[in-house]
């Protein structure tokens, strides 16, 4: 087993090294616009989660997905090169959800803030039921019991 920190630091350089070799050497022309987003290691560092996003429409991803298992074998043989780890790394390739859950969270905040409006609209038009203010006020009993 080896340290977090060292996960952490294999992880991160992982997410470098398949960036840079994706944008270099990579030419695959089913590989649409990809961001590495994360890289997450198992603790013996023998395998690695790569997890992505691709800009543009299903096709699109589909593609995309199709040319990394393609190029998982020259990816995971400069990952070996340059990490010099004594094992290298299998890679997965995992479509990163947090764009959808962004749009999720927003289409959620935008019916929030719409449905916070109508409240807002309904409650300036409000009227009181009774008196504006129907409690009763000490000061006020006072001055009523010295008037009678």
């Amino acid at each position: 087993m080896t340290s977090e920190a060292r996960q952490r630091k294999m992880a991160d350089r992982i997410r470098v090294i398949v960036a840079e070799t994706l944008e270099t050497r990579i030419k695959d022309p089913r590989l649409g616009f990809i961001t590495i987003t994360d890289v997450r290691v198992t603790p013996d560092i023998r395998e690695a989660s790569v997890f992505y996003t691709v800009l543009g429409d299903e096709e699109d991803r589909i593609s995309t997905a199709a040319a990394l298992e393609s190029a998982k074998g020259v990816l995971r043989s400069e990952v070996g090169k340059q990490t010099g780890v004594k094992f290298t790394p299998s890679l997965a390739f995992i479509p990163d959800a947090v764009p959808e859950n962004a749009m999720h969270v927003e289409d959620l905040l935008r019916v929030a803030a719409e449905d916070d409006a109508r409240v807002h609209a309904q409650a300036a038009q409000a009227h009181f039921a009774g008196e504006a203010d129907p409690y009763r006020h000490p000061h006020e009993d006072d001055a009523e019991d010295i008037e009678s």
